[in-house]
């Protein structure tokens, strides 16, 4: 991707080096925080939630010293926020609708959202409840070296896919989906989480789309985003991890699903191809 000697984003909030004790909250990678998300969308705020929140501590700050890898991390994902930024306020425009960009937070270790305590084990995640992304860079080693998935697409694909659960936010898809989880089982509302996974996906390629038409796409980058996407499926996360699947416990969807859904979304360019909810209904 060319996005040396760009201008980035003045939406990143650094947070690394400080952390704090807490809850950890469900997610996943490349996800949205869910378990708490059902109390935001009833009518709860996030100062209530971080209030009743157990063993939360308080956060503690110490002097960050980033590597030049991170630096360099830390430029690149300004870059494409940027872009998200850019392509996703004229994609609204042109529908008569005002882009509220979100803020990207990066954290080591573990971080305090509106959503609750999460840990980089999580994966980077997006919280609904405070518009912002969150992102340990940690995770660019272990997405190229555990999921073989290498390649600065590979890591702008993941942010695209968090920007499109905040584009779900803006269009009001979250509100309407994420209180089935109290009505629901957890299998169906599985489904259900699954199609909104796929729909992030496909918002990610309708930004792939645009941004290759903006001449920022270089060769080889397509197929990185799509070997991240596989590399991030349910199904070859569970094989891998315990050598079988469990299809009914799927979250975010298959290898094929996720590939399928964001390539389509590449090739669309537009918002309205991504209707992953249609099966579901």
């Amino acid at each position: 991707m060319k996005w040396r000697g760009r201008s980035g984003s003045s939406n990143v909030e650094d947070r690394r080096g400080m952390g704090g004790g807490g809850k950890l909250v469900g997610g996943g990678i490349g996800g949205i925080i869910v378990v708490i998300i059902v109390t935001l969308l009833s009518g709860g705020s996030p100062g209530d939630i971080l209030n009743n929140l157990t063993n939360t501590g308080s956060e503690t700050s110490a002097p960050y010293e980033q590597t030049a890898q991170e630096e360099e991390l830390t430029q690149f994902v300004s870059v494409v926020l940027k872009d998200t930024e850019d392509i996703w306020s004229d994609l609204f425009k042109q529908k008569g609708l005002t882009y509220e960009d979100p803020t990207l937070v990066l954290y080591t270790g573990s971080v305090q959202s509106a959503c609750g305590e999460a840990g980089a084990s999580v994966g980077p995640f997006y919280c609904p409840g405070d518009h912002k992304l969150y992102i340990d860079l940690s995770f660019y080693d272990e997405l190229r070296q555990e999921f073989q998935a290498p390649g600065d697409f590979a890591m702008a694909y993941v942010i695209a896919h968090e920007v499109g659960h905040h584009v779900q936010t803006l269009l009001g898809t979250t509100e309407k989906i994420m209180p089935l989880r109290e009505q629901l089982s957890e299998t169906e509302f599985n489904k259900y989480l699954v199609d909104f996974e796929l729909q992030a996906d496909y918002l990610a390629g309708v930004w792939a789309h645009h941004a290759q038409g903006m001449g920022l796409l270089e060769a080889g980058d397509i197929e990185e985003a799509l070997t991240a996407a596989s590399a991030v499926g349910d199904d070859s996360i569970q094989k891998k991890a315990q050598g079988y699947v469990v299809p009914e416990s799927f979250t975010h969807g298959t290898s094929a699903q996720r590939k399928q859904w964001f390539n389509k979304g590449f090739q669309t360019g537009n918002i309205e191809g991504g209707d992953t909810f249609q099966q579901a209904s």
